[in-house]
């Protein structure tokens, strides 16, 4: 399986980061070895001083695709859960300066905790999500589905262009504002509506 992200799609969060908004999707990667799961706690890697959190929904990629047509993309996907887009913000800056790939930045190891599945038919409009991020009790991030600049079957529709969509393949869809720096101790607790998804503690 892959995991497929999907940067710079909320208008708040690209202006919190003084990023240039983009004409289409912002793609990039993470391995296999990104995924944390069950809780389990994320240990802070001591080759950043800088992690932070992008709070995101996922999409569980249900069947094969490839150049599927945005009318035919809610064919391609049953579930949805949340992920943290872990980011060492300080290597990210560096390797941007230089003009170089982001992967140290994004896609080293434990860097994509996910939260369990839920069936996309237990929410009335998929275009209108309420999602969430509480930190030691406190919200430090809010989004709406609606506030994204490409949704979710225009995302399976640009990134099938480029890669074949399996089964099991993981799509982050974008973070809202708010990202900010974790530390040890911070305990993470994410909601989809008002269920909560995943709740897990930085080591």
């Amino acid at each position: 399986m892959k995991i497929l992200c999907i940067g710079r799609n909320y208008a708040e969060h690209i202006a919190e980061l003084n990023n240039e908004r983009p004409s289409e999707p912002v793609v990039f990667l993470k391995p296999d070895t990104a995924l944390l799961k069950d809780n389990e706690p994320f240990y802070h890697p001591d080759f950043s001083n800088d992690i932070h959190h992008e709070l995101e929904i996922v999409l569980k990629i249900s069947k094969v695709g490839k150049n599927i047509d945005v009318k035919f993309a809610h064919r391609y996907y049953e579930e949805i859960g949340l992920g943290i887009d872990f980011t060492a913000r300080d290597l990210q800056s560096k390797l941007k300066e230089k003009g170089l790939p982001w992967e140290k930045a994004k896609a080293f190891d434990s860097s994509a905790p996910i939260s369990k599945f839920v069936p996309k038919s237990n929410f009335e409009d998929l275009k209108k999500i309420n999602f969430q991020l509480e930190i030691n009790g406190e919200t430090r991030q809010k989004g709406n589905t609606e506030m994204m600049l490409w949704n979710f079957d225009e995302i399976i529709a640009e990134v099938s262009k480029y890669f074949t969509l399996k089964t099991g393949d993981l799509i982050f869809t974008g973070t809202p504002a708010g990202v900010s720096k974790v530390a040890i101790g911070d305990k993470l607790v994410g909601f989809l509506e008002e269920s909560e998804m995943f709740s897990f503690e930085i080591k």
